[in-house]
């Protein structure tokens, strides 16, 4: 018998809800920002990092995932900046995979989403280079905030229910397969 991710129950009832409708531009202009935002602080504790995209100043970065858009530029200081919005791209990252927890549960398990890459062969090295060298040290983000006892207390709570997580859900993909393997 077939035992399927509790997951899939839901992806299928968030399908068969109506399309809401699009945010306002302003708002995604926005959102946008705080991501940059979010990236540069990120990028700004790694000094290699910022070496290798100074280095890439001036190219643009667009990633795409079905209907929404995400375009970026290299800065010369080695951080990153919104694109305008006619700015030709050296660099599209398009993610294949149309569902959210299809995604979600590869980055579980620690994979990347399947991507089409289109342009710049150097530049997408280094941006996979970024993806996969550089990471957010949320506790150290923390102590600053609540101090470092309740920062690490937190951050390992915060492990411990990833890892159940991802135990979690690589029981249900391999049992989701071997079904699969076995019905075929």
């Amino acid at each position: 018998m077939a035992t399927q991710s509790p997951f899939s129950m839901f992806e299928g009832f968030l399908k068969a809800l109506p399309t809401p409708p699009a945010p306002p531009a302003w708002m995604v202009e926005e959102s946008h920002r705080r991501v940059v935002l979010l990236l540069n602080h990120v990028l700004q504790q790694e000094p290699q990092a910022m070496e290798r995209l100074a280095r890439q100043k001036g190219k643009v970065v667009v990633s795409q995932w079905q209907q929404f858009t995400f375009k970026v530029q290299a800065t010369p200081a080695g951080l990153l900046d919104l694109a305008a919005p006619d700015a030709r791209p050296d660099l599209t990252l398009a993610i294949l995979e149309e569902s959210l927890f299809a995604i979600a549960q590869a980055l579980m398990q620690g994979e990347k989403p399947k991507v089409r890459i289109e342009g710049d062969v150097q530049l997408a090295a280094e941006i996979n280079w970024l993806a996969d060298h550089v990471r957010w040290d949320v506790e150290e983000d923390l102590s600053r905030i609540l101090g470092d006892a309740p920062a690490h207390l937190l951050m390992q709570t915060g492990r411990t229910l990833a890892q159940a997580l991802q135990q979690f859900v690589g029981k249900r993909t391999a049992s989701a397969d071997t079904a699969s393997g076995t019905a075929a």
